[in-house]
């Protein structure tokens, strides 16, 4: 049987419950493996809106997601595992694949909210996008 390989992991973060057992996840499966892991968070810009106000919201967001990856620095230090911290403007499906691809990612893995069958089917999850465009593994936790 051929052994696995695994160089990098991508986690998608947005601070929710299911995110750090993405994270969590991702360390346990680094460590297992001696991959990388990169933590993206994706900072939704605003659909309209000025021009002005469309950079401060986005700014303040940016800034939201550095602060939410802060405490899950020392947490990454703790575990030996080489971690990667970014923080990105964008859609976050598209941002999630577009830099899976960059990167060379080998799984990415990412929470999913646990929204009704109805909120799926009308706007869709990050989740499902992800999974549907990714040219690599996912993993989905809840």
């Amino acid at each position: 049987m051929k052994s696995i390989t695994m160089k990098s992991i991508l986690v998608a973060y947005d601070g929710s419950a299911p995110a750090d057992k993405a994270f969590s996840l991702g360390l346990d499966m680094a460590a297992k493996y001696g991959a990388e892991v990169r933590v993206l968070a994706v900072s939704r810009p605003p659909e309209y809106g000025e021009d002005v106000e469309t950079e401060a919201v986005i700014e303040n967001s940016k800034q939201h997601y550095h602060d939410i990856l802060k405490p899950l620095q020392p947490v990454a230090e703790a575990s030996g595992v080489k971690v990667h911290f970014h923080v990105v403007v964008g859609h976050p499906a598209e941002q999630i694949v577009r830099h899976a691809d960059e990167w060379k990612t080998d799984m990415i893995i990412i929470g999913h909210r646990g929204k009704t069958l109805m909120e799926r089917w009308m706007i869709g999850s990050v989740a499902k996008n992800v999974i549907n465009h990714a040219a690599c593994a996912v993993l989905i936790t809840h």
